[in-house]
C-alpha cells in the first residue's frame, strides 16, 4: 500500500529563537520545491515569520489565525482547504497554528478536535500541515493531546512517530455534556414558530448592542440550527440564548445525533444540492461547541460581544 501523501507534524517549541528557525526552514523547503506556502498563526509569530522570512514573506499567504481560526470549526473549511483547493495539482504546505496560551478553557475542546479531525479530512491529500505548540505556554496537558492528534511529531532535536497517535480518542474525550448556564431565556420550537426562536435570539443580541449585520448573521446561525432541528433532529427542537463573560450563546438541542464527525467542517461546492447548515454555523460565529449522542445533540454558537471601538 502506498503511503498517505498527507502528512502532519506538530512542532514542539521553545522560544522564539527554535519557532523562527523551525517554521521559515519549513516554508523555505517549500517554497524551494515550487510548493504553494500559507502560514495561519496569532499575531505576534505571524511576525516573526515574517520578518525571519525577508523577501521570501512575499512568496507567502500570510493570515492571523486569531481572525481567520478565532472559530476552530472555521479552519478546516475556510483557512486550510481554502488553500488547498487553490493548489489542486502538486503539494501544499501550511503551517496552522490553532491553539496558543491565549485560548480559553471553553475553546480549547474544540480546539483539540479539530487538530484531530484534520486528519480525516485531508487523507489522501498532497498537503502538509505543520501545527507549533509553544511547550512554555501551554498546559502539559495540550501536548499531551497534541501527541494524540500528531501522527508525527517533532522538536529542535529532530522528528519521530508518535506513539500515542489516536485522533478518535480525542475527538470522543471532548465529545462531552456541556456546562448548564445559571440564567437563559428559553423556546421550544417546531415548524410553526421557527420564527420566533430567531426573534429571541436576535432580540437578546439587540440589547447586548450588536451591529445589524452581526444580528443578520446571528438569526441565520440560529435559522440554520433550528432547520437542523426540524429536518434531521425530530422535526422540534429548543433554543436556550444566555450571555456569559464576553460572548452571546445561542444554544440549540433536539434529539437527532451527528454521526459524521466532519459535518460542518468541510467545504461545500456551491452547485451541490443538499444541506451545508452546520457549515454556516461555523463560518459565521466566534466559536461552536457540539454534543451529540444517540437520542440528542447540543449545538452551542458563540459571537464575541461588542466592546469599545468594536462593531461586531
Amino acid at each position: 500500500m502506498a503511503a498517505d501523501p498527507f502528512v502532519h507534524p506538530a512542532l514542539f517549541y521553545r522560544g522564539d529563537r527554535e519557532y523562527v528557525a523551525a517554521t521559515t526552514a519549513f516554508v523555505r523547503e517549500g517554497l524551494s520545491s515550487g510548493e504553494p506556502v500559507a502560514v495561519a498563526v496569532p499575531p505576534r509569530n505571524l511576525a516573526l515569520i515574517e520578518a525571519g522570512l525577508g523577501r521570501d514573506a512575499d512568496e507567502v499567504l500570510l493570515l492571523d489565525m486569531t481572525s481567520a481560526g478565532r472559530n476552530p470549526g472555521r479552519i478546516i473549511p475556510a483557512v486550510l482547504r481554502e488553500f488547498a483547493d487553490r493548489h489542486p495539482v502538486g503539494h501544499v504546505r501550511i503551517i496552522g497554528e490553532p491553539i496558543w496560551p491565549g485560548r480559553t478553557v471553553t475553546e480549547y475542546p474544540a480546539c483539540a478536535q479539530h487538530e484531530a479531525l484534520i486528519n480525516y479530512a485531508f487523507t489522501g491529500r498532497h498537503v502538509t500541515i505543520l501545527c507549533p505548540y509553544d511547550l512554555d505556554g501551554l498546559d502539559p496537558e495540550v501536548i499531551r493531546e497534541a501527541e494524540q492528534t500528531h501522527p508525527v511529531l517533532r522538536d529542535g532535536s529532530g522528528e519521530w512517530h508518535s506513539g500515542d497517535y489516536a485522533p478518535q480518542k480525542v475527538v470522543d474525550g471532548h465529545n462531552q455534556p456541556l456546562d448548564e448556564p445559571a440564567d437563559f431565556l428559553s423556546l421550544r420550537f417546531d415548524h410553526t414558530n421557527l420564527a420566533a426562536a430567531r426573534g429571541l435570539a436576535a432580540g437578546r443580541a439587540a440589547e447586548l448592542g450588536f451591529s445589524r449585520a452581526r444580528l443578520d448573521d446571528i438569526r441565520l446561525t440560529v435559522a440554520e440550527l433550528g432547520a437542523n432541528s426540524l429536518d434531521h433532529g425530530g422535526g422540534a427542537g429548543l433554543i436556550r440564548v444566555w450571555a456569559e463573560a464576553d460572548r452571546l450563546v445561542c444554544e440549540v438541542s433536539d434529539s437527532g445525533h451527528i454521526i459524521d464527525p466532519l459535518a460542518g467542517r468541510m467545504p461545500v461546492d456551491p452547485r451541490t444540492p443538499g444541506s451545508r447548515g452546520l457549515l454556516i454555523v461555523n463560518l459565521l460565529s466566534d466559536l461552536v461547541r457540539v454534543h451529540t449522542r444517540a437520542g440528542a445533540t447540543v449545538i452551542r454558537a458563540y459571537f464575541d460581544l461588542p466592546g469599545p471601538g468594536i462593531n461586531p
